[in-house]
């Protein structure tokens, strides 16, 4: 479809079809889908819809497939219309991705008020695919209410989903860690509510001192400028027999009205918008690499560091002085 402007109204009708067929546009690597998919973001641009973003992460097996269909349910049963965007891990050797998020998630799936769409990570880094961003925008012209973002899995590194998203959740395991664990930089710092999920059965009590122990390891966390006090929290919750996730997205709530009531929700994503710009141009950037007359410049050197004639970093200042002016 070439008709930019009917495909943006089918979107901002809430057409799920035109709405998929968007993100395959904007998730495509091909040049020429790139241009005809900037030119559809910039005829949906302003459209004045806003979503509350969640972004969700944890280690596999944790049970974010389960979380996110049982807490899905519970927000479309509340008359909310939930997207689900799920990335899925890309084989190093031969990138293909299972995408198998659908399948996890059947009873959600087949729900009227919820749309999930798995993407392949590809060579992506921080848990996110390439365009997750751009898929956002998309489905908030489409009109729904609360956009799921999941990662690949965990590290200390994948924080990436915390620059797209209004709420990041952490989810982990019964046992998963003791206090000193929960002060770890990186990833803990960045969460704004700690899941401890499965606590059900034989595992229950096991997730409730985990929790202890999280709570008190958040205390000696420095308090962010655009958290109350009681922020970031740990909770625990069974996505598998649905108990605790009310109580979850009611201290969602509670912190997305405070962060509007003190003009901190639409700072953040100021900044935000700042970082993927910032982002957008080093990924650019570093396509140039692979273009012509810069990649057969970087073969040449490179040629010179593998005989030894010039250390890598002597190859690399001489390589930019010459194509950047430095």
């Amino acid at each position: 479809m070439t008709d930019f402007k009917e495909m943006a109204e089918q979107i901002l009708a809430g057409n799920r079809r035109a709405l998929a067929r968007a993100i395959t546009l904007v998730e495509s690597g091909r040049d020429d889908h790139r241009a005809q998919a900037l030119e559809l973001l910039d005829t949906l641009r302003g459209h004045g819809r806003q979503a509350l973003r969640i972004g969700l992460s944890g280690t596999p097996g944790v049970g974010k497939s389960t979380f996110i269909e049982s807490f899905g349910c519970l927000l479309t049963g509340q008359g909310l219309r939930v997207a689900v965007l799920a990335v899925d891990p890309s084989s190093a050797r031969s990138g293909g991705s299972i995408l198998g998020d659908k399948t996890r998630m059947e009873r959600l799936s087949r729900d009227r008020n919820a749309f999930i769409r798995p993407s392949p990570s590809q060579t992506q880094l921080g848990g996110v695919a390439r365009r997750t961003r751009e898929a956002i925008d998309l489905c908030e012209a489409a009109g729904f209410d609360v956009i799921l973002i999941e990662t690949v899995g965990v590290g200390q590194s994948e924080t990436m989903v915390a620059e797209m998203s209004d709420l990041f959740l952490l989810l982990l395991a019964p046992a998963g860690g003791d206090e000193l664990q929960g002060v770890k930089r990186g990833i803990m710092e960045m969460a704004d509510i700690l899941i401890i999920n499965k606590a059900d059965g034989d595992l229950k009590t096991t997730a409730m001192r985990t929790c202890a122990d999280y709570s008190g390891a958040l205390r000696l966390l420095r308090k962010r400028a655009y958290d109350p006090e009681t922020f970031p929290k740990a909770m625990t919750v069974s996505a598998l027999e649905e108990n605790g996730l009310e109580a979850a997205w009611s201290e969602m709530q509670e912190l997305t009205d405070w962060r509007r009531s003190e003009g901190h929700f639409e700072s953040r994503r100021v900044a935000q918008a700042r970082y993927w710009f910032e982002a957008e141009v080093r990924d650019r950037l570093l396509a140039r690499l692979n273009q012509e007359p810069m990649r057969g410049a970087m073969t040449a050197m490179a040629q010179q560091v593998e005989s030894g004639d010039v250390s890598p970093s002597q190859a690399a200042e001489q390589l930019l002085t010459v194509y950047m002016g430095r």
